[in-house]
């Protein structure tokens, strides 16, 4: 699965100028409806018919983001593009563009680059029609990083943040909970060799065994059209599901100085690992009470006079969700 798998054959990053690199990667990629001037000059054009657009950005990281024993390169490029394009849509926002930098050892192989550019495209057309790649850049590092920024529209809609919650409020989410938790899990149990390292020989038993949870670790698939459904439906705040619902639904208090009161029946199976997972990247919003809850949208809770998180009534004071910072081993893998 990794940079040294069987796709290591061929001509390497450090043995082909950046040049001759991207002409094999820029064909993979997806064009973005948006654009006006692509890739090849100095910096992109995109239509901004709104007159404003929505821009965020996000890395990966080898070693605290993913690791290249369980991540292939498709992997890896579905999952940046679908972790930015949740933020576009987080905001009520559809995704347009996205720029992409890339800064990789110099043994990587080219076609390794190559199958990042397909886990974009993939993940472009499947999950956010229209949005396509339209510049960035390559480096080089001993470590592996993806840094990609992202564009969307808002398409005459007021942006959805995180400041709007009102007591009364529903709070619903759209996509699954604690699926990714559950699949790191599973990696770090059973993917591993007797010393606990990521082991790329045991991977394929363990997604044949698990394929939903691992899936969502790996190539999440976050529900991007329904941010604007729920900005469209009058979302009164929300946000990306990206470090864990307790720790992302304290921001949506935090920011709005209210609590949030969710219900642990309504958090599926396996509450705790919904409260304290990380990387589900669904969407956590407000509605104001009667809202007819659009796309995949379901209620688990309810905005109360107050501050701060509660779990069933009682204040959630545990952290949870995933800090970088704070959790990463310093290892690879």
């Amino acid at each position: 699965m990794g940079i040294s798998g069987s796709d290591a054959a061929g001509i390497t990053i450090g043995e082909a100028s950046e040049r001759e690199a991207l002409k094999r990667i820029f064909p993979r990629l997806p064009e973005s409806d948006a654009t006006l001037v692509g890739p090849g000059d100095d910096a992109a054009v995109l239509a901004a018919p709104d007159g404003r657009f929505v821009v965020t950005t996000d890395m990966m990281v080898h070693g605290p983001d993913f690791r290249l024993a369980w991540s292939g390169p498709v992997d890896l490029g579905w999952k940046a593009a679908a972790t930015n394009l949740s933020d576009v849509a987080a905001m009520g926002a559809v995704p347009t563009a996205l720029v992409v930098a890339i800064a990789a050892p110099p043994e990587t192989p080219v076609a390794w680059l190559e199958g990042v550019a397909d886990g974009f495209r993939l993940a472009c057309t499947e999950l956010a029609p229209g949005c396509g790649v339209v510049g960035g850049d390559l480096s080089v590092s001993q470590t592996l990083t993806i840094a990609v920024t992202a564009f969307g529209d808002l398409g005459g809609r007021r942006p959805v943040l995180r400041s709007g919650a009102r007591p009364g409020d529903v709070v619903a989410v759209s996509g699954a909970l604690g699926q990714a938790a559950a699949g790191l899990r599973t990696l770090f149990t059973e993917a591993v060799d007797a010393a606990g390292e990521p082991d790329a020989a045991r991977l394929a038993a363990v997604v044949a065994a698990h394929p939903d949870t691992v899936s969502a670790q790996l190539r999440p698939r976050p529900p991007i059209a329904d941010g604007p459904l729920a900005a469209d439906a009058g979302a009164t705040a929300m946000l990306d599901l990206s470090d864990g619902l307790a720790l992302d639904a304290r921001r949506v208090a935090e920011a709005s100085g209210v609590a949030i009161d969710l219900h642990p029946a309504a958090l599926g199976p396996d509450p705790r690992t919904a409260l304290t997972g990380g990387e589900d990247h669904g969407l956590l919003a407000t509605f104001p009470p009667g809202t007819a809850l659009p796309g995949g949208f379901r209620p688990i809770g309810t905005v109360r006079d107050g501050r701060g998180l509660l779990v069933a009534g009682a204040p959630f004071d545990e952290r949870g969700g995933w800090d970088p910072y704070l959790e990463w081993d310093g290892r690879r893998g």
